[in-house]
């Protein structure tokens, strides 16, 4: 009932579909990578990926994967 939500959603930006999304009540990096892996795997690995960090900035993971 209170509190927050996190979206992390994978957009094709020539397009602007989702190509994949999750949501999580925390701030853990597992839930970005989940949306990533099902992106690539329903869509093949894209000739180019860019990670917007948002305000926080720490998903350096993402950005490595």
């Amino acid at each position: 009932h209170k509190g927050w939500l996190y979206l992390c959603a994978v957009v094709d930006w020539y397009s602007r579909k989702v190509l994949a999304w999750r949501l999580s009540n925390t701030m853990d990096v597992e839930f970005c990578m989940e949306a990533v892996q099902e992106a690539i795997t329903r869509w093949g690995t894209p000739a180019i990926f860019n990670t917007d960090q948002g305000s926080q900035g720490g998903f350096n993971r993402s950005s490595q994967h």
